[in-house]
């Protein structure tokens, strides 16, 4: 890492333009257009421009020309093996299914990257994933997002295992993070 250049990377997965802005797959982007440059300088915030899929043409190179190692990236991306409404943070482990995430792992070499995932359920009986992951979702998600952004906050300021005790725990709402 070179102290004159942002120490932590903070990237939200979802794909471009108007048609996918308001899905399911898109929550990484909510995160990121939340935080905004909220974190100071010290924090690169990006936000692909390729079709999930392909993210991690644009996360390796950033990372590399930052210097930042993976223990140094956070990807914020949906979860359909959460219940919608559930924020959860892990370093590492299987991208579960996500191509945005399995993208990410081939282009960096290794899955030791810290996750923000943000649930969003699995589809009801009879729609498909790729038809649920690029609708909307049902009702607000606004505070979801916002402790979804708020956790990113904590695991640069307070590290993984402070911030799971927090985010995880019951009662972590947006009133009391």
């Amino acid at each position: 890492m070179r102290p004159d250049l942002p120490q932590w990377l903070v990237v939200g997965l979802g794909n471009p333009g108007l048609r996918y802005a308001r899905t399911r797959h898109n929550v990484g982007f909510m995160v990121v257009d939340t935080l905004g440059r909220s974190l100071g300088e010290t924090v690169a915030v990006l936000k692909p421009q390729t079709y999930m899929n392909n993210s991690g043409d644009v996360v390796a190179p950033a990372a590399r020309e930052l210097g930042l190692g993976a223990e140094r990236i956070i990807v914020c991306h949906d979860e359909l093996d959460l219940p919608a409404g559930v924020v959860r943070l892990k370093q590492g482990g299987n991208e579960n299914g996500h191509n945005g995430l399995k993208s990410i792992t081939e282009s960096l070499g290794t899955r030791d990257y810290l996750r923000v995932r943000i649930g969003i359920g699995r589809p009801p009986a009879g729609v498909a994933v790729p038809d649920y992951v690029l609708s909307p979702p049902e009702g607000d998600v606004s505070d979801q997002i916002t402790v979804a952004a708020e956790a990113v906050r904590l695991l640069i300021t307070e590290g993984l295992a402070k911030a799971q005790n927090v985010v995880h725990s019951r009662a972590a709402t947006i009133d009391n993070l």
